[in-house]
């Protein structure tokens, strides 16, 4: 498979990790947004979140109780709040075909997003 997130998740692209688990990876997304732009990405490939299945269901608890909070709580994004985006298929916005999180924070976010 040629898919840049399960080369990062595998190590076979160099990338700094700010969280890592057996299931997880997460990192700084290249082109940020915000001031914190964090993308966290399951290990397992998964190409979006229509293709989730019952199956993944301790995998997407372990990343919204879990993963997520540790990372908001680390970098600082716990009092003021944060955005998490997951852009889905080409009219989403998805530019990677594997499911991925973005943590957006440490700035006022607008609405609508665009």
């Amino acid at each position: 498979m040629d898919c840049i997130f399960c080369k990062i998740a595998n190590k076979e692209i160099p990338t700094n990790f700010v969280y890592e688990d057996e299931f997880v990876v997460a990192f700084n997304d290249i082109s940020p947004v915000a001031p914190v732009h964090v993308l966290v990405v399951p290990k397992k490939h998964i190409a979006n979140l229509l293709e989730l299945t019952s199956d993944d269901g301790q995998l997407m608890l372990h990343i919204m109780a879990t993963v997520i909070p540790k990372i908001a709580n680390e970098q600082g994004l716990a009092e003021n709040g944060f955005r998490l985006v997951v852009n889905t298929k080409e009219d989403g916005g998805q530019t990677v075909p594997h499911l991925h999180f973005h943590i957006l924070g440490a700035r006022a976010m607008a609405w609508p997003p665009g």
